[in-house]
């Protein structure tokens, strides 16, 4: 997470969404900056126990900003970065399994670790399903995310990938695709109406 105070910004580290590129062109310009395993707090915990503290602190509410990728892709990206081989032998790779294994993972009731994903969901909203993401760009559409910050940070941003998965193949029957639009029906009915605003979903936060 980056904090851009003099901006009136808070960028929120949505998992699998190119955060990692962000942080690195970024980071020399925000005020205040969450990494490591900090890194990615949800809209719920910003707007919960942060955004207090920098209202009362600092008399700023920034503005809450963040990405959602297409959630079969998102969820492919967690397979393929935990086939890298720093992982073999660890319970959190997934060598061996095949993409469509590992989603029937992500959607059993007890996810070993190597499927635990959480949602995107989840992370952009609260407990009751509200969007909590005052600005809300589709990872698919690069270039108005990178114009948006442009116009808001007053610089030219280049965003060099980082942290890429392996390409490796990763199909999906219907019947599994399927079972998990049905389990996070919530999740691909926000998305779908982020691409239906052509990528970018603005909704003010009291």
């Amino acid at each position: 997470m980056l904090i851009f105070l003099s901006r009136e910004l808070t960028f929120l580290a949505t998992p699998k969404t190119g955060t990692t590129a962000v942080e690195m062109a970024l980071k020399p310009v925000a005020e205040i900056v969450f990494s490591r395993n900090r890194k990615h707090l949800t809209a719920q915990r910003y707007r919960k126990r942060v955004l207090p503290f920098l209202q009362d602190t600092f008399s700023a509410s920034p503005e809450p900003l963040a990405v959602m990728r297409d959630p079969v892709a998102q969820i492919r990206s967690w397979y393929r970065y935990r086939s890298q081989p720093r992982l073999d032998g660890r319970k959190l790779s997934t060598k061996g399994l095949t993409f469509e294994q590992f989603v029937l993972e992500v959607l059993s009731d007890a996810p070993p670790p190597r499927a635990q994903v959480g949602s995107q969901f989840s992370f952009l909203t609260s407990g009751q399903g509200a969007l909590l993401v005052q600005h809300l760009f589709a990872y698919e559409n690069q270039p108005a995310f990178r114009d948006f910050l442009e116009d808001r940070l007053d610089r030219e941003i280049a965003l060099k990938p980082k942290n890429v998965s392996p390409d490796l193949p990763a199909p999906l029957s219907t019947a599994v695709e399927a079972q998990l639009r049905a389990a996070r029906a919530k999740e691909f009915a926000l998305y779908d109406r982020l691409m239906a605003a052509d990528g970018y979903l603005h909704t003010p936060q009291e």
